[in-house]
This record gives structure tokens, sequence and C-alpha cells, in this order.
């Protein structure tokens, strides 16, 4: 068994958790954090014989992830942060096996390969997250977004890793079965928290930004500008050949696009409702 906790934080995942929780066998030590759940997501979970935490969120800090860092009885040294919607391969479990073996390494980025209206997408920009670390050596960033933000997990907030931080090639399968209508709804929820996160680091200090990978820096310097959206869909989908997945990839390409150019126009009007 790989010396590994998976976490799967859920919300509603009727549709995708009995999938993901089929990949996960070969692992020491499985949770679900249920939010709640109103459809059958608590049942399927159960039927498996998996772990299940119900948490309830105050509003305030920690939220889903850190909650768990901070609250669960790990056995294992390391712990994996997987959503409902993805799926482990055989070459990713077989790499991080080798990896974590015998290494000074605490952190690991992970590589994610989308499914996108019928088609696993091949090209474009892959998403990526730090969701596999060391036990104690990791914990997700904290932002004071009381004020602001109904989301009770952590979306875009990453975690800041003690220690040296290496990659996993192998990619995991993001494959939601929900329909577009909830990837449109969900990505409007992330661009109202990216547009009020945008804001509040000007009220920040040094050391936020000092925490910053140097993709959040880059990301946090520009996405207030109107030409980061119309050369974020040019680099995805002609640099990085997004071209090549036929309709779903200009698709694909569009919806992150709009994605961007939502966060822009959402700042803006922020900013002038401050002036």
């Amino acid at each position: 068994m790989l010396p590994i906790t998976v976490v799967i934080p859920v919300k509603n995942e009727e549709k995708n958790i009995a999938d993901c929780l089929e990949t996960l066998r070969s692992f020491e030590d499985v949770i679900v954090v249920d939010s709640g759940s109103t459809d059958k997501t608590v049942k399927i979970v159960t039927e498996n014989k998996i772990k299940l935490i119900e948490f309830i969120w105050d509003g305030k800090f920690p939220k889903k992830r850190n909650w768990v860092l901070k609250n669960y009885n790990f056995i294992t040294d390391w712990v994996l942060f997987l959503d409902a919607d993805e799926l482990l391969t055989e070459e990713f479990i077989e790499e991080v096996e080798n990896k974590i073996e015998d290494t000074d390494v605490d952190g690991y980025w992970l590589t994610y390969q989308d499914y996108f209206l019928g088609k696993y997408l091949k090209h474009g920009v892959p998403m990526r997250k730090l969701a596999l670390f060391r036990v104690g050596k990791g914990e997700y960033e904290r932002i004071d977004e009381e004020n602001w933000s109904k989301l009770d997990m952590e979306i875009h907030e990453h975690p800041i890793i003690e220690g040296e931080v290496g990659v996993v090639k192998a990619p995991i399968l993001h494959h939601d079965n929900k329909p577009l209508k909830r990837y449109i709804e969900r990505h409007n929820e992330y661009s109202s928290w990216e547009a009020n996160r945008y804001i509040s680091l000007f009220d920040s200090d040094k050391k936020v930004w000092e925490r910053f990978t140097s993709r959040q820096r880059k990301k946090y310097q520009y996405i207030a500008k109107w030409w980061w959206s119309p050369l974020y869909f040019i680099y995805s989908y002609f640099f990085k050949f997004g071209f090549l997945d036929g309709r779903e990839g200009l698709i694909f390409a569009i919806m992150k696009c709009n994605y961007f150019f939502q966060i822009y126009c959402k700042i803006q009007e922020k900013l002038k409702s401050q002036k």
C-alpha cells in the first residue's frame, strides 16, 4: 500500500465520486470531507466503505483543506489532495511510488489532463497544482477573505511548503461528468473570487508577495490588464498547440479566455466603485 493519505473535499459530487474512489485502492488511507451534500454523494462514499468527515464552515479560517491538515490524525507521512473529478492513472501511481520512496523533496507539483466536451485535451496550457506534500511540511496560504468569499474550500490558494519542491510528470485525468452549465457557473464564482483577491492585495504587506510562486506573481501583475485574456488565448491555442485538439480545443481556449476577461471586468468594476 502507498503510504499516502488521499483527502477528497466534496459537495454534491454524485456524478464523479465513484469513479474517483475506484482509482484509490492502492493507498493506505482515503478520507472524504463533505460540506453538507444534498445528493447521493454521502451514500456512495459509505457504500464504498470510505472514511467520511462532515465539515461545516463558520466563514472564517481555516477552510476545508487547512482544517483537515490541522485536525485529522494522519497515519502516513504524505498527503494528496484530490478533487472528486480527478482520476489517478497507473502511470501516475507508479511514478509517485518511486519518487516518495527515498527523497529529500517535501512536495510535488502535479499536472492534469483536461476532459472537455467528451474529449481528453492533449495540448494547450496544462493545469498544475501543488497537491502532494509531506504531512507537517505544508499548509494552504491564509487569505483574509471573511468579507467577500463564500467558498468553503481553498480553490486558488497555494500550499506553502517548507522545503524542496519537485514535479510529477505523469498526469492526473481531470474528468468532470457534470454538464457545461455547471462549468460556466463554477468559473463565474472563481472569477469573482480572483477579482476580490486582486483588490485585497493592495492592502497586503510585502510578505504576501514574497510567498507567491513565480506563476502567481506573473498572474497578479498582469491579470488586471485588458490584453491578458487575448494573450492567454493566443499562447494557449497557437504557441501551446491547442488547435491540434480540434473543435473541443478551440472552445476550451475561448472559455479560458473568457474566464480571464471576466476577472478583468470585475476588477475594473470594483476599482471604479472604490473611486
